[in-house]
């Protein structure tokens, strides 16, 4: 099954709304002036809550191929829960995607497994794709259960999901040893895991379900190592943080196939 890559750039807690809209527009002039073709490479940015509003504006107005989502959602629908952004909230601002269970959303505020399966559905309730995160801690990857860390993480988050649910979702596998930190798994790494991943999904479900599911690759993807990691038969895109806040840096990114 042909799986169309996915190059999302997760913004973090980066960019006011002026300056999104900035980086925003020299992107699309950008991949224009490269004739990028959205359909064999779909590229969506995970701004800021604040900035989403100066996104959507920008990218209805200007009529671009680019689609964008958030970094986060509640499992709630509405009342006293100070600071959440619901569901709702993200369709109306016309979200394609909602990231879920970043490992900074694990680290900083305690999520857990069965959170990240949780908000997963509520966004596919509201016809948002999750992007669903998972991945192991430098000493797990040192002890060498990367693997079966990762494929129990799995097993929690998906517990809730239907297969239909789950072919439209998308996991990124990000090796928290490798965020932010210069340090990048290598492509037969990140195919390890992923493969692992894909495995899994068949076996709790089934294999047409696991050939439909995206997988993406996150932990300081560049230009100058996309391609290798993009060669990987179980690779299907990446969540780039830092290199997607340069406009011409992301773009490379986005069109590794013209390398």
């Amino acid at each position: 099954m042909a799986r169309t890559p996915l190059m999302a750039g997760n913004w973090k807690m980066n960019m006011d709304h002026l300056e999104a809209t900035a980086l925003l527009q020299k992107l699309a002039w950008t991949l224009k002036d490269l004739k990028h073709d959205f359909s064999t490479v779909e590229v969506a940015v995970i701004p800021p809550f604040t900035d989403i509003r100066s996104v959507q504006n920008l990218v209805e107005s200007d009529e671009l191929d680019i689609v964008y989502g958030a970094q986060d959602v509640s499992i709630h629908d509405n009342g006293a829960y100070t600071g959440e952004i619901s569901t709702a909230m993200l369709t109306k601002l016309g979200c394609t995607y909602v990231v879920v269970g970043h490992s900074e959303r694990r680290e900083y505020h305690g999520e857990t497994n069965k959170l990240v399966g949780q908000k997963a559905k509520k966004a596919l309730d509201a016809g948002i794709i999750p992007i669903m995160c998972c991945g192991e801690a430098l000493e797990i990857r040192k002890e060498g259960t990367h693997v079966e860390y990762v494929v129990g993480q799995i097993n929690d988050m998906l517990a809730q999901l239907s297969a239909e649910e789950v072919a439209r979702s998308v996991i990124a596998y990000e090796p928290i040893w490798a965020i932010g930190t210069g340090e990048v798994a290598t492509p037969e790494n990140a195919q390890e895991v992923c493969s692992a991943i894909r495995a899994k999904v068949a076996d709790m479900f089934d294999e047409a379900t696991a050939q439909a599911v995206r997988i993406q690759y996150g932990g300081s993807v560049k230009s100058s190592n996309v391609v290798e990691i993009m060669a990987q038969p179980d690779v299907d895109g990446a969540l780039v943080g830092g290199a997607s806040l340069k406009a011409d840096e992301f773009a490379k990114i986005v069109t590794y196939q013209q390398a």
